[in-house]
């Protein structure tokens, strides 16, 4: 029963609002509205929540948004274990989290035990287009996160560039646009 309440409360709701400003463009007003819309929904979110179109939530009960987070275009977020993301993070189209992994069992993942680790995505980052990360992944604050990059599980630093597969730190970011590394 506490599942079907957490079903209704949560996920459907935020499901129908999703497809119903699907139609609606990709520009400031309407990153605003779905935004605005879709906060009831969470376990948490702050203020100014921008959301692109055709974005996926499963579980949302267990993702937590800070203040002035933006996620573009088609992110796929599967809250089975908790996603954290704190305030001004950028998330670029096509991201994937998933707080959640299948493990092995009789030789398939088919029907492997679900094993949920948190994630957490820190203050003022960068994620990357097309960019999948695995549960228990910890993302510093102020990190920049390559596009295609595959953050499995582990930390990265605060303040680091990371990339490649599996996401490795690349260097230390500096604020001095004229100042490499």
């Amino acid at each position: 029963m506490n599942r079907l309440f957490h079903y209704l409360r949560y996920d459907w709701p935020l499901h129908v609002v999703m497809l119903l400003t699907s139609w609606l463009p990709n520009n400031t007003i309407f990153f605003a509205l779905r935004g605005a819309l879709c906060r009831p929904f969470f376990a948490a979110c702050g203020s100014n929540l921008r959301l692109g179109r055709n974005i996926t939530f499963y579980d949302a009960r267990s993702i937590r948004l800070g203040k002035n987070v933006y996620i573009a275009y088609g992110g796929v977020f599967l809250g089975d274990g908790e996603i954290v993301i704190e305030d001004e993070v950028m998330i670029g189209p096509y991201v994937v989290v998933a707080a959640a992994n299948h493990t092995l069992k009789d030789g398939s993942f088919r029907f492997g035990e679900i094993k949920c680790s948190p994630v957490k995505i820190g203050a003022g980052s960068w994620i990357g287009a097309h960019t999948p990360i695995a549960g228990g992944a910890q993302i510093g604050k102020g990190c920049l996160i390559a596009s295609n990059a595959a953050v499995a599980s582990g930390r990265i630093p605060d303040g680091h560039l990371a990339g490649g597969v599996p996401a490795r730190v690349i260097r230390k970011l500096s604020e001095d646009p004229g100042v490499k590394g």
